[in-house]
């Protein structure tokens, strides 16, 4: 019998017989983890899938970012057989994500109860006990659309007319079959960590073990105006019935695209309208600060913001913390010894908050310029001075969190967050990441304006993460008002610039299956001309245009 030998990075090796198993390979090497994949040559291959070379392999757990995602599969496929079973009336749609979690909602006759839940819960325990396989099914492209047009799954039907492949993947679970655009974990028997909290009215939010958290479940924290964000763009789009990714393909297809561009840019200038007039309703308010991860529309959002409060009277002045950091020998250090510009204390929060007080009190005050080359701050005569309709904008990565402006009350401080919470989904069971496209911008922008490939820009993006999951997300629930800064048709724009990009990446960088996975997202997109696109459209931030 032919044999391969396999070998870990740390070195060990086994031989199989030829066209062993993923999963049995695993078992084998008896790891001290919950193997969800197989990572070969920076490609991602399912458990079920065999080995016909000698070959270098990397076993991949929740705590990986591909295998975190195999893992929200499962356990959305899970819970989907387990409704099922107990509701065969009921069908589940997974609407968005939350921080640290997945927003889903019962659909059908019935209000679920906490009796109903528990119930759903018990069949999904039986059914991890019964470490049941999840299927893995080549369908030739015809077969899987008589498929899903025979379960009256419309949109999941026209996804896959819309894709040149000539064969789809499905993955069938105990009877029942789906597909959730990547691979799945190799049985039940692997989700074991997970939790379910019910909102209420039919709405779930799933927690999955955390891959920045050491494979932990998260704490659940409840962002209501985070959910409620989502649901005024959900149910707008559900009124102008293009819920999905093919809505917005046949208003492409039919010539029809550029009056829902037009409505989307109106909705937008309606969120920024309406935040003007919170702001003009609360009196006492002297500072607005903007706070919001990266590629959320930041830039333009703020000047957009600005524009609006002229006109309705205000006297905007913007003001930026990083004028305000700490000299360069007293700004604190991380754990590898480097300077922390990050962090809180970077900043002079003493000398700033003096500042805005002095400025409340009616004083003219000398702003700094910090010298990022000096790393120093300097004076060069910059005064202001408050007047009656004076306004002060503050955007930065500390904005929502209170120690900001400590001396400072509450009633003088209006706080905003953005993020491009894009509401379409790509069916009833796959839904549009908001991290996904803010990846997406930040690429195109990146090469645009920097000159950065796609491996720099994916490189850097974890760091990024990790700011953002320390410094913003702990303190969104501080925010006053959420701006959505996702344009719903914005994506079929932005694929004509991406997918180059994407394409560049060789199967020799460790990016390589993260650009895969986002251009197999991008299939079912049509593209969408980007001379459509306002010259201030906020996309234009990201793509440019006329007024670069």
């Amino acid at each position: 019998m032919e044999k391969v030998i396999i070998s870990l990075e740390d070195g060990k090796q086994k031989e199989f017989p030829k066209n062993t198993s993923y999963y049995e390979i695993s078992k084998s090497f008896a790891l001290n983890k919950n193997v969800l994949g197989v990572k070969i040559n920076n490609e991602i291959f399912s458990l079920t899938d065999s080995a016909s070379n000698n070959e270098t392999i990397t076993f991949i757990d929740e705590n990986d970012l591909i295998g975190n995602k195999i893992y929200a599969s499962g356990l959305k496929f899970l819970f989907e057989v387990a409704l099922k079973k107990a509701f065969p009336n009921l069908d589940i749609t997974y609407q968005h994500s939350v921080p640290k979690g997945i927003l889903g909602e019962v659909v059908g006759d019935k209000i679920l109860s906490q009796e109903d839940l528990s119930k759903i819960k018990n069949i999904m325990a039986n059914l991890i006990e019964d470490d049941l396989p999840f299927k893995k099914y080549t369908v030739k492209k015809k077969d899987a659309i008589k498929f899903y047009r025979w379960l009256k799954q419309d949109e999941k039907n026209e996804n896959i007319q819309n894709i040149s492949d000539v064969a789809i993947t499905l993955y069938g679970l105990d009877g029942y079959y789906n597909y959730f655009y990547n691979e799945m974990p190799y049985s039940t028997g692997s989700i074991k960590k997970y939790d379910i909290v019910y909102l209420g009215r039919n709405r779930l939010v799933f927690l999955i073990p955390n891959y920045r958290g050491n494979g932990e479940i998260p704490e659940y924290v409840h962002y209501d105006n985070i959910i409620n964000s989502f649901l005024v763009g959900k149910n707008w789009l559900e009124t102008l019935k293009m819920p999905y990714v093919s809505s917005i393909n046949n208003k492409v297809a039919k010539g029809k695209i550029r009056d829902f561009i037009k409505a989307c840019e109106l909705m937008f200038n309606l969120d920024i309208t309406n935040t003007v007039n919170e702001i003009k309703n609360k009196r006492d308010i002297k500072f607005v600060l903007i706070a919001g991860p990266s590629s959320s529309g930041k830039t333009t959002t703020s000047k957009r913001l600005r524009t609006y409060l002229e006109a309705s009277g205000f006297a905007p002045i913007n003001l930026s913390t990083d004028d305000f950091f700490v000299e360069r020998e007293e700004t604190p250090k991380n754990e590898k010894g480097e300077y922390d510009f990050e962090c809180l204390s970077a900043i002079d929060l003493n000398l700033f908050n003096t500042t805005l007080k002095s400025l409340l009190a009616g004083e003219r005050v000398s702003i700094p310029t910090f010298n990022f080359i000096s790393g120093k701050k300097e004076y060069n005569d910059n005064y202001i001075e408050l007047k009656d309709n004076s306004i002060i904008i503050i955007e930065g990565l500390h904005a929502l969190n209170d120690e900001l402006l400590s001396g400072i009350e509450n009633k003088y401080k209006y706080k905003i967050y953005l993020s491009p919470f894009i509401a379409l989904n790509i069916d009833r069971h796959n839904y549009i990441s908001t991290t996904d496209l803010r990846l997406i911008r930040r690429i195109i922008r990146d090469n645009r304006t920097r000159g950065y490939d796609v491996n720099h820009t994916i490189h850097a993006w974890q760091n990024v993460r990790n700011g953002e999951e320390k410094y913003i997300f702990p303190y969104i629930h501080q925010a006053d008002k959420i701006i959505n800064t996702a344009l719903t048709y914005e994506i079929g724009v932005e694929k004509v610039y991406i997918e180059p990009l994407l394409r560049s990446i060789r199967v020799d960088s460790d990016y390589y299956e993260e650009a895969r996975r986002l251009l197999d997202f991008l299939k079912i997109f049509y593209t969408i001309p980007s001379e459509y696109v306002n010259e201030d459209s906020i996309l234009r931030e990201f793509i440019g245009g006329c007024n670069d």
